[in-house]
């Protein structure tokens, strides 16, 4: 069996991302504008007025208290690593996001844009593990629109590979016109825009190390769940949940890469059962931020309360996650890779040192 070369950069970071288990049961705190909308609600104000000191104690919060439940943390080089990095426990790995919160929008789509003074190079020598880069992206879409972000990433990429550090892309789906993310067309639509998206991003060319994946349906929309299970709201049905556990393993078949699933702000109960039945189907474990400790903003500014939420019921939902994850494959495993065993040293030799 011929063995899958890694650079001493990429392998060490896709480790240290991973627990011991190999597998990826990661934390996402790098929420910007959807965190501020949420202060602003706890608070009774305007987003516009949340201040910047509200969004750092919320992080600090969170981090302090989950971080060390995490095998890496997620979070932003504006009010999250500056101020948190230090209550993040030494064998958690950290991601640090590299675009701008939100997007700019076109005729046709949204495009991502990346910080300003901030780089690649930045990330790496921060000393964190992996670079994430969060991309709107619908393979459908304006062509101009979806060159533009297929090049970004590929300029991400090119940086990851320069500064020997993984990379980590959020690809996240969207309307372009009506109908909303809400609705019956766009759930049935759903499975192919994430697969198709997979199968671009999953291309040597773009240098993506993991995929952070939106669920590849809608449970809501399920024959078992579109009654309203979830949040109360009756729904129609674009699926069951046969047809469901059969896109996760096309979504899989497509991913020739590790692959992890993102939570999307929906609540825990339905995160747990698209974890579980992800894992069911190839994927390598999960990054969660909402899902996990959205329930603890409401009570910010009233900073105990949120660390008692947090301690309870914030360490129960990660100890969930775990339990449904348990089946999930070890990253090493992948088909990519096989088996730990076949991954070796690129360039490997008394001379390495000199060619690297």
């Amino acid at each position: 069996m011929e063995s899958i070369k890694l650079t001493p950069g990429k392998w060490r970071g896709l480790k240290i991302l991973a627990d011991d288990e190999g597998k990826f049961r990661m934390m996402a705190i790098d929420q910007r504008g959807s965190l501020k909308k949420a202060l602003a609600k706890a608070l009774g104000i305007s987003p516009e007025e949340v201040t910047d000191e509200d969004i750092v104690k919320a992080k600090i919060m969170i981090t302090k208290v989950l971080s060390p439940y995490a095998s890496a943390v997620l979070t932003d080089p504006i009010y999250g690593f500056p101020y948190t990095f230090e209550y993040i426990p030494r064998d958690v790995g950290i991601l640090l996001a590299y675009e701008k919160t939100g997007y700019e929008k076109a005729q046709g789509g949204r495009k991502t844009a990346l910080l300003s003074d901030w780089s690649g190079e930045k990330i790496k020598r921060s000393g964190a593990n992996a670079i994430k880069l969060l991309l709107y992206y619908r393979p459908d879409g304006d062509p101009e629109v979806v060159k533009y972000q297929q090049d970004i990433v590929r300029k991400v990429g090119e940086e990851a590979r320069k500064y020997d550090i993984p990379f980590l892309l959020e690809p996240v789906g969207y309307e372009i016109e009506e109908p909303a993310k809400d609705s019956l067309e766009y759930a049935q639509r759903k499975p192919q825009i994430v697969i198709e998206t997979v199968k671009e991003f999953t291309k040597e060319e773009y240098g993506v190390d993991v995929l952070k994946l939106e669920f590849p349906a809608d449970l809501k929309y399920t024959e078992e769940f579109a009654g309203g299970e979830f949040d109360g709201k009756e729904r129609d049905v674009a699926y069951d949940l046969y047809e469901v556990e059969d896109i996760c393993e096309e979504l899989d078949d497509t991913a020739t890469i590790p692959w992890v699933l993102l939570s999307a702000g929906v609540g825990i109960e339905e995160f747990l059962l698209n974890v579980e039945i992800a894992v069911a189907h190839g994927a390598s474990g999960f990054l969660a931020g909402r899902a996990i400790w959205k329930d603890a903003v409401p009570f910010y500014p009233d900073l105990d309360k949120m660390e008692k939420w947090l301690a309870t019921e914030g360490v129960d939902n990660f100890a969930r996650l775990y339990e449904v994850s348990d089946e999930a494959t070890p990253y090493y495993k992948h088909k990519k890779f096989k088996s730990f065993a076949n991954i070796d040293l690129e360039g490997k030799g008394t001379d390495w040192y000199k060619n690297y």
